[in-house]
């Protein structure tokens, strides 16, 4: 299996006591995937996966892989600070249908590059659907080219989600595995570059709320419009630029909420938003081009 396209960093909604909201995952996903979604990547860092009782995280990975019913591929980010637990979320996205399991490398503790290749390797026995290694700066580990490479070696390690702007390494990760290894983007605002580096797709938070324009950057490229999909970029980017003065998650779910999907507040202790603070953030996005309508989509 190659993970290719557009596919959206899933948004949990969530209910006031933090269980996962069915009826309203459900609605999301649908129009997500009416919207021209590839895929989901489920429980990931948009997803609040890390941030969320085990209990719920089964019942997040049970209901969307339910709901998108093979369709597209789910993709189930499984990291835990309890390994053994990460091990029982592997097991259980598998046993319920995934496609693929993700996950971020050990938290916290100073991992060196054998503590990460030997987390990775046991994840990648546990299960037998592939593994996406998952490259991201802010998890604690820098995570490059070379060390990838010998990820790749690892049965059932076939891919990554690539989140950082060292694009040189990315084009390196793909001379050293001989264009072989699933390289799927992760920096929303540089969906471009990744896809000129080489990336096969992206995965981003953004996605949930402007589909159409990550789109219009991935089917643009795809058909060689680099023009066009230059203005679908720099629009995104426009908006993205904007989201990133508040805090990017629970900014997300206001985005979806004032579009009429009741996904609730990120989980505690992330930022509540005052009906004043919202105003000025959702304005904020309107003047930098954000235009909300219900299905997932801006103008």
């Amino acid at each position: 299996m190659k993970l290719k396209g557009i596919m959206p960093a899933l948004v949990t909604p969530l209910n006031e006591d933090e269980s996962i909201n069915c009826a309203v995952l459900g609605e999301l996903i649908e129009d997500l995937l009416n919207g021209g979604a590839d895929g989901f990547y489920v429980a990931g860092a948009t997803g609040e996966g890390l941030a969320l009782r085990p209990s719920e995280r089964r019942v997040l990975a049970e209901e969307a892989i339910r709901i998108v019913g093979h369709r597209k591929p789910c993709i189930v980010q499984v990291a835990s600070t309890d390994f053994n637990e990460a091990i029982a979320l592997a097991k259980h996205a598998e046993h319920c249908g995934a496609d693929a399991i993700s996950a971020t490398p050990p938290l916290f503790f100073q991992y060196d590059e054998d503590d990460v290749y030997n987390y990775y390797k046991a994840l990648a026995n546990a299960i037998h659907i592939p593994l996406m290694i998952y490259y991201n700066l802010a998890a604690g580990f820098f995570m490059n080219a070379k060390f990838a490479a010998r990820a790749f070696e690892i049965d059932n390690v076939t891919a990554i989600k690539w989140t950082s702007s060292d694009y040189f390494q990315m084009m390196e990760l793909k001379r050293l595995t001989q264009g072989e290894m699933n390289i799927i983007n992760g920096p929303d605002e540089m969906l471009l570059m990744g896809l000129s580096a080489g990336a096969d797709g992206g995965i981003g938070t953004t996605y949930n709320f402007m589909l159409d324009l990550v789109r219009g950057v991935y089917d643009c490229f795809m058909e060689g419009n680099l023009d066009a999909a230059r203005e679908y970029q720099l629009k995104m980017t426009e908006i993205i630029s904007a989201l990133k003065q508040d805090s990017i998650i629970p900014a997300t779910k206001a985005v979806l909420e004032e579009m009429g999907y009741r996904v609730g507040n990120a989980s505690f202790p992330m930022k509540r938003y005052s009906d004043a603070e919202r105003k000025m953030m959702i304005d904020r996005l309107k003047a930098a081009g954000l235009v909300l309508t219900h299905g997932c989509a801006t103008k």
